[in-house]
């Protein structure tokens, strides 16, 4: 199992579409006992949240946030953790909205210390 997600910073690798994460998105993440949850703002996203759980490399979540047009959206996402060669951890992520359609995937990386 990869170490723990507790107060790593981590940013996606490549814009989303408008009014979803990108690359201005920091997601700052905590986790204690198997149960993860992270607090996201930045780009089109004024303040986001997500709360799930942790099994073994998995992390399973739901997800909510309002944007800055003053929109809210929500949705359901499961993530992969991996190490990359330089130490640091990469969440690859397939998500989908439940407030509103689509589904993608995405990918964002641990900033270096």
């Amino acid at each position: 199992m990869a170490r723990s997600l507790d107060g790593l910073v981590f940013v996606p690798v490549a814009d989303q579409a408008a009014g979803q994460v990108g690359r201005l998105t920091r997601f700052d993440y905590h986790e204690q006992d198997g149960r993860v949850w992270a607090e996201y703002r930045g780009g089109d996203v004024v303040r986001g949240s997500l709360v799930g759980t942790r099994a073994g490399d998995t992390v399973d979540f739901r997800y909510v946030q309002l944007r800055t047009d003053g929109t809210t959206a929500s949705g359901h996402c499961v993530s992969h953790v991996a190490q990359l060669p330089d130490g640091r951890l990469r969440l690859e992520e397939t998500w989908t909205w439940e407030s509103q359609d689509g589904s993608g995937t995405s990918v964002v990386e641990q900033l270096p210390d």
